[in-house]
């Protein structure tokens, strides 16, 4: 039973908090951005044992259904106080470089390790309304899946050398 089954099994300790984080990461920056939800930074272990600082921000989740439906998709929105955002979108789009995300939760009272195994997905698209920026990430990207999956190469095919 993971930290935050328990937690819901339990009913929630009132002095016991949710914390979802978001890690942003794309080629084209010079280092992945790490935001959590709420009004204080906190400082946690990933799932690799890194111990990172997450800035606190606006951010509001939408976790999607778990299901096999081939649109499993995360929405999320980040308050864009400073126009940050605004930057690295552009940056990433100059590079035509895909932005990758990791969704992780925590539990206030032991921020050693996760509540729940990370979600990993590729940010799939997203729009700007005024200083929020409101992102789609999904963790099957079948869109780019390549058909057919297997590649004839001369590895998988030698064959194909005398055609």
């Amino acid at each position: 039973m993971t930290a935050l089954e328990t937690l819901y099994a339990s009913g929630g300790k009132s002095d016991v908090a949710i914390i979802p984080t978001l890690e942003l990461s794309c080629p084209a920056w010079a280092e992945s951005i790490y935001i959590c939800q709420g009004f204080d930074d906190i400082t946690a272990k990933t799932e690799a044992g890194l111990t990172r600082k997450f800035v606190a921000a606006g951010i509001d989740v939408a976790l999607p259904k778990r299901d096999n439906s081939g649109n499993q998709a995360l929405t999320f929105a980040i308050d864009n106080v400073t126009g940050i955002a605004q930057q690295l979108i552009d940056q990433a789009l100059d590079a035509r470089a895909k932005i990758g995300m990791v969704f992780r939760v925590y539990v206030s009272n032991d921020l050693n390790a996760l509540a729940e195994a990370p979600y990993r997905m590729t940010v799939l698209g997203g729009t700007m309304e005024g200083s929020t920026v409101h992102l789609q990430a999904g963790y099957f990207d079948l869109i780019n899946l390549a058909w057919p999956r297997r590649k004839y190469t001369l590895d998988f095919a030698p064959c194909l050398r005398y055609i």
